[in-house]
Protein backbone atom coordinates (compact mmCIF):
# COMPACT_ATOMS: atom_id res chain seq x y z
CA UNK A 1 0.00 0.00 0.00
CA UNK A 2 1.11 3.30 -0.59
CA UNK A 3 1.99 6.03 1.52
CA UNK A 4 -1.35 8.32 0.09
CA UNK A 5 -3.26 5.51 0.48
CA UNK A 6 -2.57 4.20 4.30
CA UNK A 7 -2.93 8.08 5.10
CA UNK A 8 -6.63 7.99 2.96
CA UNK A 9 -7.18 4.86 5.09
CA UNK A 10 -6.71 6.39 8.28
CA UNK A 11 -8.38 9.50 7.89
CA UNK A 12 -11.73 7.96 6.67
CA UNK A 13 -12.70 6.13 10.30
CA UNK A 14 -11.12 9.49 11.92
CA UNK A 15 -14.03 11.79 10.11
CA UNK A 16 -16.20 9.25 10.99
CA UNK A 17 -15.40 10.01 14.57
CA UNK A 18 -15.89 13.40 14.24
CA UNK A 19 -19.30 13.14 12.31
CA UNK A 20 -20.77 10.92 14.77
CA UNK A 21 -22.13 13.37 17.49
CA UNK A 22 -24.41 14.82 14.79
CA UNK A 23 -25.72 11.73 13.62
CA UNK A 24 -26.46 10.33 17.23
CA UNK A 25 -27.87 13.23 17.75
CA UNK A 26 -29.77 13.22 14.73
CA UNK A 27 -30.92 9.53 15.95
CA UNK A 28 -32.12 10.66 19.53
CA UNK A 29 -33.90 13.85 18.39
CA UNK A 30 -35.92 10.76 15.95
CA UNK A 31 -36.32 8.72 18.69
CA UNK A 32 -37.78 11.61 21.00
CA UNK A 33 -40.08 12.37 18.22
CA UNK A 34 -41.59 8.52 17.48
CA UNK A 35 -42.02 8.20 21.64
CA UNK A 36 -44.35 11.47 21.77
CA UNK A 37 -46.07 10.38 18.65
CA UNK A 38 -46.86 6.71 20.07
CA UNK A 39 -47.85 9.05 22.92
CA UNK A 40 -49.68 11.62 21.50
CA UNK A 41 -52.19 8.65 19.83
CA UNK A 42 -52.52 6.62 23.17
CA UNK A 43 -53.88 10.35 24.56
CA UNK A 44 -55.45 10.85 21.98
CA UNK A 45 -57.39 7.21 22.45
CA UNK A 46 -58.18 8.37 25.87
CA UNK A 47 -59.92 11.76 24.63
CA UNK A 48 -61.93 9.27 22.24
CA UNK A 49 -62.79 7.02 24.60
CA UNK A 50 -64.51 9.96 27.13
CA UNK A 51 -62.07 8.54 29.97
CA UNK A 52 -59.75 11.29 30.00
CA UNK A 53 -59.05 12.38 33.89
CA UNK A 54 -58.95 16.40 34.05
CA UNK A 55 -57.58 17.23 37.53
CA UNK A 56 -59.64 20.32 39.27
CA UNK A 57 -58.25 23.28 40.98
CA UNK A 58 -58.49 23.44 44.66
CA UNK A 59 -57.66 26.92 45.34
CA UNK A 60 -59.00 26.32 49.78
CA UNK A 61 -58.18 24.23 52.63
CA UNK A 62 -59.87 20.51 51.72
CA UNK A 63 -63.37 20.12 53.75
CA UNK A 64 -66.90 20.00 53.42
CA UNK A 65 -66.86 23.12 51.52
CA UNK A 66 -64.29 24.53 49.12
CA UNK A 67 -63.21 27.08 46.40
CA UNK A 68 -62.90 25.60 42.98
CA UNK A 69 -60.55 27.63 40.20
CA UNK A 70 -63.01 28.64 37.52
CA UNK A 71 -66.16 27.94 39.83
CA UNK A 72 -68.11 30.91 42.04
CA UNK A 73 -68.92 30.99 45.43
CA UNK A 74 -68.23 27.87 47.88
CA UNK A 75 -68.42 24.04 46.22
CA UNK A 76 -70.35 21.67 48.41
CA UNK A 77 -67.32 19.02 48.01
CA UNK A 78 -68.78 15.05 48.08
CA UNK A 79 -65.65 13.00 46.82
CA UNK A 80 -63.24 13.46 49.47
CA UNK A 81 -61.46 10.58 51.34
CA UNK A 82 -62.34 12.91 54.36
CA UNK A 83 -64.76 10.61 56.45
CA UNK A 84 -64.30 12.39 59.61
CA UNK A 85 -64.29 15.87 58.50
CA UNK A 86 -60.49 15.68 60.78
CA UNK A 87 -58.18 17.11 57.25
CA UNK A 88 -59.26 20.42 58.46
CA UNK A 89 -60.01 20.10 62.23
CA UNK A 90 -58.16 22.53 64.23
CA UNK A 91 -56.48 20.51 66.56
CA UNK A 92 -54.91 18.57 63.86
CA UNK A 93 -54.09 21.26 62.05
CA UNK A 94 -52.56 23.16 65.26
CA UNK A 95 -51.04 19.40 65.59
CA UNK A 96 -49.21 19.64 62.43
CA UNK A 97 -48.17 23.51 62.69
CA UNK A 98 -46.29 22.30 66.52
CA UNK A 99 -44.76 19.73 64.79
CA UNK A 100 -43.13 21.66 62.25
CA UNK A 101 -42.06 24.49 64.76
CA UNK A 102 -40.54 21.85 67.27
CA UNK A 103 -39.38 19.29 64.72
CA UNK A 104 -39.11 20.84 61.04
CA UNK A 105 -40.01 19.98 57.87
CA UNK A 106 -38.58 17.20 57.26
CA UNK A 107 -35.95 14.48 58.23
CA UNK A 108 -33.79 14.46 54.72
CA UNK A 109 -33.19 10.53 55.73
CA UNK A 110 -34.46 7.53 55.77
CA UNK A 111 -35.37 5.88 59.07
CA UNK A 112 -32.45 3.25 59.98
CA UNK A 113 -29.58 6.60 59.01
CA UNK A 114 -31.01 8.83 60.79
CA UNK A 115 -34.69 9.81 60.14
CA UNK A 116 -36.37 8.61 63.28
CA UNK A 117 -37.78 10.91 65.94
CA UNK A 118 -39.82 9.87 68.81
CA UNK A 119 -42.50 11.38 66.68
CA UNK A 120 -42.64 8.38 64.85
CA UNK A 121 -42.64 6.20 67.55
CA UNK A 122 -45.35 7.77 69.10
CA UNK A 123 -47.52 7.71 66.28
CA UNK A 124 -46.94 3.76 65.81
CA UNK A 125 -47.55 2.82 69.45
CA UNK A 126 -50.97 4.96 68.90
CA UNK A 127 -51.92 3.20 65.78
CA UNK A 128 -51.00 -0.13 67.85
CA UNK A 129 -53.03 0.58 70.40
CA UNK A 130 -56.06 1.90 68.01
CA UNK A 131 -55.89 -1.40 66.01
CA UNK A 132 -55.36 -3.30 68.85
CA UNK A 133 -52.34 -4.89 67.54
CA UNK A 134 -48.68 -5.71 68.28
CA UNK A 135 -46.64 -3.35 66.87
CA UNK A 136 -46.30 -0.89 64.15
CA UNK A 137 -44.47 0.66 61.18
CA UNK A 138 -45.09 3.85 59.40
CA UNK A 139 -44.65 4.19 55.41
CA UNK A 140 -44.49 6.89 52.92
CA UNK A 141 -48.24 5.26 52.17
CA UNK A 142 -50.37 2.77 51.99
CA UNK A 143 -49.01 1.84 48.50
CA UNK A 144 -45.77 1.50 50.07
CA UNK A 145 -46.71 -0.47 52.66
CA UNK A 146 -48.87 -2.73 50.22
CA UNK A 147 -45.69 -2.71 47.99
CA UNK A 148 -43.72 -3.66 51.04
CA UNK A 149 -44.88 -6.84 52.62
CA UNK A 150 -45.83 -9.44 50.79
CA UNK A 151 -41.81 -10.09 49.20
CA UNK A 152 -40.77 -9.84 52.77
CA UNK A 153 -43.36 -12.23 54.51
CA UNK A 154 -43.70 -14.72 51.49
CA UNK A 155 -41.54 -17.31 49.58
CA UNK A 156 -41.46 -19.39 46.91
CA UNK A 157 -42.81 -22.35 49.24
CA UNK A 158 -46.19 -20.04 50.23
CA UNK A 159 -49.18 -19.27 48.66
CA UNK A 160 -51.25 -15.91 48.53
CA UNK A 161 -54.92 -15.76 47.84
CA UNK A 162 -56.68 -12.69 46.68
CA UNK A 163 -59.80 -11.40 45.84
CA UNK A 164 -59.97 -10.65 42.39
CA UNK A 165 -61.24 -6.81 42.82
CA UNK A 166 -58.55 -6.00 45.60
CA UNK A 167 -56.78 -2.69 45.05
CA UNK A 168 -53.79 -1.90 42.55
CA UNK A 169 -51.59 -1.31 45.26
CA UNK A 170 -52.37 -5.08 46.64
CA UNK A 171 -52.10 -6.39 43.50
CA UNK A 172 -48.67 -5.04 42.52
CA UNK A 173 -47.32 -6.11 45.77
CA UNK A 174 -48.26 -9.47 45.25
CA UNK A 175 -46.44 -9.27 41.82
CA UNK A 176 -43.13 -8.73 43.78
CA UNK A 177 -43.23 -12.01 45.67
CA UNK A 178 -42.26 -14.92 44.64
CA UNK A 179 -45.23 -17.36 46.95
CA UNK A 180 -47.89 -19.13 44.25
CA UNK A 181 -50.51 -16.57 43.40
CA UNK A 182 -54.22 -17.77 43.54
CA UNK A 183 -56.84 -15.42 42.85
CA UNK A 184 -60.54 -16.04 43.84
CA UNK A 185 -63.43 -14.54 42.56
CA UNK A 186 -64.77 -11.42 44.21
CA UNK A 187 -66.03 -12.02 47.80
CA UNK A 188 -67.10 -15.25 46.66
CA UNK A 189 -66.72 -18.08 49.96
CA UNK A 190 -67.32 -20.80 47.87
CA UNK A 191 -64.24 -19.96 44.89
CA UNK A 192 -61.68 -19.13 48.32
CA UNK A 193 -62.52 -22.51 49.56
CA UNK A 194 -61.48 -24.21 46.72
CA UNK A 195 -58.35 -22.24 45.84
CA UNK A 196 -57.41 -22.74 49.77
CA UNK A 197 -57.88 -26.68 49.15
CA UNK A 198 -54.95 -26.08 46.11
CA UNK A 199 -53.27 -23.84 48.50
CA UNK A 200 -52.85 -26.90 51.35
CA UNK A 201 -48.86 -28.16 50.13
CA UNK A 202 -47.84 -24.44 50.72
CA UNK A 203 -45.65 -23.71 54.30
CA UNK A 204 -47.90 -20.43 54.79
CA UNK A 205 -51.12 -19.54 53.29
CA UNK A 206 -52.41 -15.95 53.14
CA UNK A 207 -55.52 -14.79 52.57
CA UNK A 208 -55.19 -10.98 51.14
CA UNK A 209 -58.59 -8.98 50.51
CA UNK A 210 -59.83 -4.99 51.07
CA UNK A 211 -61.52 -4.72 54.09
CA UNK A 212 -63.90 -2.08 51.93
CA UNK A 213 -63.33 -2.29 48.16
CA UNK A 214 -63.39 1.54 47.46
CA UNK A 215 -64.92 1.44 44.17
CA UNK A 216 -68.22 -0.29 44.98
CA UNK A 217 -68.44 0.24 48.58
CA UNK A 218 -68.71 -3.16 49.51
CA UNK A 219 -67.76 -4.86 52.44
CA UNK A 220 -65.62 -8.26 52.58
CA UNK A 221 -67.34 -11.07 53.97
CA UNK A 222 -64.75 -11.59 57.06
CA UNK A 223 -66.63 -13.82 59.25
CA UNK A 224 -66.87 -16.08 56.25
CA UNK A 225 -63.07 -15.29 55.90
CA UNK A 226 -61.94 -15.98 58.83
CA UNK A 227 -63.72 -18.83 59.37
CA UNK A 228 -62.52 -21.04 56.26
CA UNK A 229 -58.79 -19.62 57.37
CA UNK A 230 -58.79 -21.12 60.82
CA UNK A 231 -60.04 -24.44 58.76
CA UNK A 232 -57.19 -24.24 56.65
CA UNK A 233 -54.67 -23.03 58.41
CA UNK A 234 -54.23 -20.11 57.05
CA UNK A 235 -53.95 -15.98 58.07
CA UNK A 236 -55.74 -13.21 56.98
CA UNK A 237 -54.49 -9.36 55.42
CA UNK A 238 -56.84 -6.80 55.19
CA UNK A 239 -56.02 -3.63 53.65
CA UNK A 240 -58.26 -0.59 55.97
CA UNK A 241 -57.58 2.28 53.83
CA UNK A 242 -61.64 2.85 53.39
CA UNK A 243 -62.94 1.56 56.89
CA UNK A 244 -60.60 2.48 59.54
CA UNK A 245 -61.70 5.45 61.62
CA UNK A 246 -65.12 5.01 61.12
CA UNK A 247 -66.51 1.33 60.61
CA UNK A 248 -67.40 -0.13 64.02
CA UNK A 249 -69.03 0.73 66.98
CA UNK A 250 -65.40 2.62 68.04
CA UNK A 251 -64.38 3.29 64.40
CA UNK A 252 -61.71 0.41 64.45
CA UNK A 253 -62.27 -0.68 61.25
CA UNK A 254 -64.12 -3.83 59.06
CA UNK A 255 -62.67 -6.53 61.46
CA UNK A 256 -64.59 -4.37 64.42
CA UNK A 257 -67.68 -4.18 62.37
CA UNK A 258 -67.92 -7.90 61.78
CA UNK A 259 -66.38 -9.34 64.84
CA UNK A 260 -63.17 -10.79 63.87
CA UNK A 261 -60.65 -8.34 65.32
CA UNK A 262 -59.29 -11.29 67.22
CA UNK A 263 -59.02 -13.62 63.87
CA UNK A 264 -57.33 -10.96 61.33
CA UNK A 265 -53.36 -11.33 61.60
CA UNK A 266 -51.92 -8.05 58.91
CA UNK A 267 -53.42 -4.94 58.78
CA UNK A 268 -52.47 -2.10 56.29
CA UNK A 269 -54.20 1.31 56.12
CA UNK A 270 -53.46 4.80 55.16
CA UNK A 271 -52.90 8.38 57.02
CA UNK A 272 -53.96 10.03 54.35
CA UNK A 273 -57.79 9.76 54.23
CA UNK A 274 -60.01 9.54 57.62
CA UNK A 275 -56.99 9.80 59.82
CA UNK A 276 -55.96 13.34 59.01
CA UNK A 277 -55.73 13.20 55.00
CA UNK A 278 -52.35 14.48 54.80
CA UNK A 279 -49.89 10.93 53.69
CA UNK A 280 -48.57 8.56 55.06
CA UNK A 281 -49.65 4.59 55.37
CA UNK A 282 -49.01 1.70 57.98
CA UNK A 283 -48.50 -1.95 58.94
CA UNK A 284 -50.10 -3.42 62.08
CA UNK A 285 -49.40 -7.19 63.06
CA UNK A 286 -47.31 -9.25 65.11
CA UNK A 287 -44.09 -7.69 66.30
CA UNK A 288 -41.63 -10.39 64.57
CA UNK A 289 -43.29 -9.47 61.72
CA UNK A 290 -42.69 -5.45 61.89
CA UNK A 291 -39.37 -6.19 63.40
CA UNK A 292 -38.49 -8.14 59.84
CA UNK A 293 -40.02 -5.53 57.98
CA UNK A 294 -37.84 -2.54 59.48
CA UNK A 295 -34.86 -4.72 58.45
CA UNK A 296 -35.91 -5.86 54.96
CA UNK A 297 -39.12 -4.07 53.32
CA UNK A 298 -37.29 -1.61 50.41
CA UNK A 299 -40.32 1.00 50.70
CA UNK A 300 -39.58 1.71 53.91
CA UNK A 301 -35.95 1.16 53.74
CA UNK A 302 -35.28 3.60 50.81
CA UNK A 303 -38.18 6.18 51.59
CA UNK A 304 -37.97 8.82 53.70
CA UNK A 305 -39.20 9.48 56.51
CA UNK A 306 -42.51 10.76 57.24
CA UNK A 307 -42.28 14.74 57.70
CA UNK A 308 -43.07 15.63 60.83
CA UNK A 309 -45.64 18.09 60.51
CA UNK A 310 -47.61 14.76 59.04
CA UNK A 311 -46.85 12.85 61.75
CA UNK A 312 -47.73 15.27 64.60
CA UNK A 313 -51.61 16.11 62.64
CA UNK A 314 -51.85 12.13 62.40
CA UNK A 315 -51.40 11.74 66.15
CA UNK A 316 -53.67 13.84 67.06
CA UNK A 317 -56.17 12.49 65.17
CA UNK A 318 -55.75 9.17 66.57
CA UNK A 319 -55.59 10.54 70.04
CA UNK A 320 -59.34 12.12 68.95
CA UNK A 321 -60.56 8.54 68.31
CA UNK A 322 -58.98 7.03 70.87
CA UNK A 323 -61.00 9.89 73.58
CA UNK A 324 -64.43 9.13 71.84
CA UNK A 325 -66.71 7.37 69.13
CA UNK A 326 -68.58 10.55 68.36
CA UNK A 327 -67.63 11.55 65.55
CA UNK A 328 -67.17 7.95 63.74
CA UNK A 329 -70.78 7.18 64.97
CA UNK A 330 -72.61 10.18 63.12
CA UNK A 331 -71.37 8.68 59.98
CA UNK A 332 -74.24 5.91 59.55
CA UNK A 333 -77.11 8.26 59.42
CA UNK A 334 -75.80 10.69 57.17
CA UNK A 335 -75.06 7.64 54.52
CA UNK A 336 -78.45 6.18 55.02
CA UNK A 337 -80.20 9.56 54.29
CA UNK A 338 -78.19 9.94 50.97
CA UNK A 339 -78.42 6.54 49.78
CA UNK A 340 -82.24 6.21 50.69
CA UNK A 341 -82.71 9.43 49.11
CA UNK A 342 -81.39 8.63 45.76
CA UNK A 343 -83.05 5.36 45.80
CA UNK A 344 -86.33 6.89 46.21
CA UNK A 345 -85.67 9.38 43.23
CA UNK A 346 -84.49 6.98 41.07
CA UNK A 347 -81.00 6.24 40.73
CA UNK A 348 -78.89 3.23 41.08
CA UNK A 349 -76.45 3.24 44.21
CA UNK A 350 -73.95 0.56 44.41
CA UNK A 351 -72.85 -0.96 47.87
CA UNK A 352 -75.08 -0.85 51.08
CA UNK A 353 -73.92 1.16 53.82
CA UNK A 354 -70.90 2.77 52.94
CA UNK A 355 -70.26 6.05 52.80
CA UNK A 356 -69.05 5.64 49.23
CA UNK A 357 -71.97 5.80 47.35
CA UNK A 358 -71.23 4.86 43.42
CA UNK A 359 -73.82 6.20 41.37
CA UNK A 360 -73.97 3.86 38.79
CA UNK A 361 -74.36 5.28 34.85
CA UNK A 362 -72.33 2.84 32.82
CA UNK A 363 -71.44 5.04 30.50
CA UNK A 364 -67.99 6.91 30.43
CA UNK A 365 -69.09 9.91 28.74
CA UNK A 366 -72.38 10.42 30.40
CA UNK A 367 -70.32 10.16 34.28
CA UNK A 368 -68.29 12.73 32.82
CA UNK A 369 -70.44 15.34 31.40
CA UNK A 370 -72.89 14.87 34.43
CA UNK A 371 -70.07 15.45 36.82
CA UNK A 372 -69.11 18.77 35.33
CA UNK A 373 -72.97 19.68 35.01
CA UNK A 374 -73.08 19.05 39.43
CA UNK A 375 -69.71 21.28 39.18
CA UNK A 376 -72.02 23.88 38.04
CA UNK A 377 -75.15 23.40 40.61
CA UNK A 378 -72.46 23.67 43.22
CA UNK A 379 -71.68 19.98 43.70
CA UNK A 380 -67.80 18.68 43.36
CA UNK A 381 -68.13 15.09 42.31
CA UNK A 382 -65.89 13.02 39.93
CA UNK A 383 -67.10 10.52 37.19
CA UNK A 384 -65.12 7.45 37.41
CA UNK A 385 -64.42 5.37 34.24
CA UNK A 386 -62.10 2.67 33.30
CA UNK A 387 -59.26 1.83 34.30
CA UNK A 388 -60.36 2.85 37.64
CA UNK A 389 -63.25 0.84 37.25
CA UNK A 390 -64.19 -1.89 34.69
CA UNK A 391 -65.23 -1.39 31.49
CA UNK A 392 -69.15 -0.25 31.20
CA UNK A 393 -69.04 0.57 35.10
CA UNK A 394 -68.36 4.04 34.74
CA UNK A 395 -70.09 5.84 37.59
CA UNK A 396 -70.11 8.85 39.76
CA UNK A 397 -68.24 8.27 43.24
CA UNK A 398 -70.04 10.45 45.87
CA UNK A 399 -68.01 10.33 49.38
CA UNK A 400 -70.23 11.24 52.85
CA UNK A 401 -68.43 12.83 55.16
CA UNK A 402 -69.22 13.31 58.91
CA UNK A 403 -68.71 16.97 58.60
CA UNK A 404 -71.14 17.28 55.90
CA UNK A 405 -74.84 18.58 57.21
CA UNK A 406 -77.98 17.35 56.50
CA UNK A 407 -78.98 20.19 54.08
CA UNK A 408 -75.61 19.70 52.61
CA UNK A 409 -76.93 15.99 51.27
CA UNK A 410 -80.28 17.50 50.52
CA UNK A 411 -78.72 19.90 48.00
CA UNK A 412 -76.39 16.89 46.69
CA UNK A 413 -79.44 14.89 46.16
CA UNK A 414 -81.49 18.01 44.40
CA UNK A 415 -78.44 18.27 42.41
CA UNK A 416 -78.15 15.25 40.84
CA UNK A 417 -82.39 15.18 40.33
CA UNK A 418 -82.14 17.93 38.37
CA UNK A 419 -78.86 16.71 36.42
CA UNK A 420 -80.03 12.87 36.11
CA UNK A 421 -83.79 14.11 34.49
CA UNK A 422 -81.68 16.48 32.03
CA UNK A 423 -79.58 13.38 30.85
CA UNK A 424 -81.72 10.91 30.64
CA UNK A 425 -80.95 8.97 33.74
CA UNK A 426 -83.71 9.44 35.48
CA UNK A 427 -87.73 10.63 34.77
Amino acid sequence: MSLGKAARSLIRPVRGVLRSPESVLKRSYAAVSEAKAVLEHELDSIRAAGTWKAERIITSKQGPQINVDGSRGSILNFCANNYLGLSSHPEVVQAGIDALKSYGAGMSSVRFICGTQDLHKDLEKKLAEFHEREDCILYASCFDANAGLFEVLLGPDDAVLSDELNHASIIDGIRLCRAKRLRYKHMDLSDLEIKLKEAQSSRMRLIVTDGVFSMDGDVAPLTGICDLAEQYGAMVFIDECHATGFLGPRGRGTDELLGVMDKVHIINSTLGKALGGAAGGYTVGPKPLIDLLRQRSRPYLFSNALPPPVVGSAIRAVELLLASTEIAQSMTSKTMRFRNKMTQAGFTIAGTSHPICPVMLGDARLASVMADDMLKLGIYVIGFSYPVVPKGKARIRVQISAAHTDEDIDRCVDAFIQTGRKHGVIS
